[in-house]
C-alpha cells in the first residue's frame, strides 16, 4: 500500500514538483500520531523561529506558531520516522535525489496564528531538498481557513490552496515552491518535515544525528 502511494508522490514531483495527496497517511501512522499530539503538554512546545542552530531567530512578524521536534522517543514518533525512512528510500531509487537524513516537528498554530509568503531552503545551499507537510485536524470545516498556500514560482500571487484536512500529505521541492500557512480560526496541527542531502566535510556529520 504505501508503495502505491510512493509511486504517485514521485509521478507528481517528476512531473510538477510537489505533490499533493488528500487523506493519503495510513491511519495506522495518523491515528497514534494525532494522539501523540493532543497529549503533548503546553511545556513540550518551543515559539518558532527562523533559521536553524546559531542563526534561528524568533520572528512574530513572519511566523506565531508553536513547534515541538520529533526525536523518535515515543511510538507514533518513531512510526513517522520509519515511514519517511521508507519514502526517502524509494524517492532515491526512482529520482536519484541524494536525500540523506530527514527531520520534522509537531506545529500549532492557535486561532489567528500565521506563517507569511517564505522559501523553506534557499537555492545552492545544498541543505533542505523535499520539504513534507501532514496534517492531523479531523472534520475540518471549509470555513475554518488555515490553508497552506504553495506558490509556483516568485511571481505566482494566486498559488494553489490546500485545506488542512486530516491526513493529507503535500511534498515539494524546498527551494522552488514559495508558501504560506494562512491563519485559521480554530486551533490548526500540523507536521512539517524536510529531507535534507549530506554535505558532511572534515568528518562533520551534517545534518547533525
Amino acid at each position: 500500500m504505501n508503495e502505491n502511494l510512493f509511486e504517485l508522490i514521485a509521478d507528481d514531483i517528476e512531473k510538477q514538483g510537489y505533490s499533493i495527496r488528500p487523506a493519503a497517511l495510513p491511519e495506522a501512522i495518523s491515528g497514534p500520531l494525532f494522539d501523540h499530539q493532543q497529549s503533548l503538554h503546553a511545556d513540550k512546545y518551543i515559539d518558532a523561529g527562523i533559521g536553524r542552530r546559531d542563526d534561528y531567530l524568533k520572528n512574530d512578524f513572519v511566523r506565531n506558531d508553536e513547534i515541538c521536534w520529533i526525536t523518535g522517543q515515543s511510538d507514533s514518533g518513531q512510526a513517522w520516522i520509519d515511514w519517511t525512512s521508507q519514502l526517502k528510500r524509494f524517492l532515491n531509487q526512482r529520482l536519484f535525489l541524494g536525500l540523506f537524513s530527514f527531520e520534522s516537528h509537531f506545529a500549532h498554530y492557535p486561532p489567528g496564528a500565521f506563517y507569511k509568503r517564505h522559501y523553506d531552503a534557499f537555492r545552492g545551499e545544498a541543505n533542505r531538498v523535499l520539504s513534507v507537510v501532514t496534517y492531523l485536524n479531523p472534520n475540518w470545516g471549509a470555513t475554518d481557513g488555515g490553508e497552506l498556500i504553495l506558490y509556483r514560482d516568485d511571481l505566482d500571487q494566486e498559488g494553489i490552496s490546500v485545506v488542512p484536512l486530516y491526513g493529507t500529505i503535500v511534498v515539494f521541492l524546498s527551494e522552488e515552491f514559495p508558501h504560506e500557512v494562512r491563519p485559521a480560526t480554530r486551533d490548526r496541527y500540523s507536521i512539517a518535515g524536510w529531507f535534507r542531502v549530506n554535505t558532511s566535510i572534515n568528518n562533520r556529520i551534517d545534518p547533525p544525528r
